[in-house]
């Protein structure tokens, strides 16, 4: 049987500070970086790409070996989560005296 959560009340300054410290360099970083203009796909379909190269068809406007990767990969945490809600959502059985 789970617990609630408590909280953890005996943290030290430094923990604290480290969080704050790597925030601001986070935040400086993202802030200063540049970002390039969004150039975008020449006309095709990304997605009727995806789907040939999911049958091995080499009929696609665009070499998309790189999608079906990431694809594959996203659908396979996405499973993943959801197991793990369902698995987390079961009600534990107790007999009840």
């Amino acid at each position: 049987m789970t617990t609630r959560p408590r909280l953890h009340t005996e943290t030290s300054k430094a923990a604290g500070i480290l969080a704050v410290a790597l925030f601001g360099f986070l935040a400086a970083v993202f802030l200063t970086s540049g970002f390039g203009t969004a150039e975008g796909f020449a006309d095709g379909s990304i997605t009727r790409s995806i789907g040939y190269a999911m049958f091995n068809l080499d009929a696609g406007d665009f070499a998309s070996e790189g999608f079906l990767v990431s694809f594959i990969v996203i659908a396979v945490v996405l499973d993943a989560a959801l197991d793990g809600a369902v698995m987390l959502a079961k009600r534990d059985e107790e007999e009840e005296p």
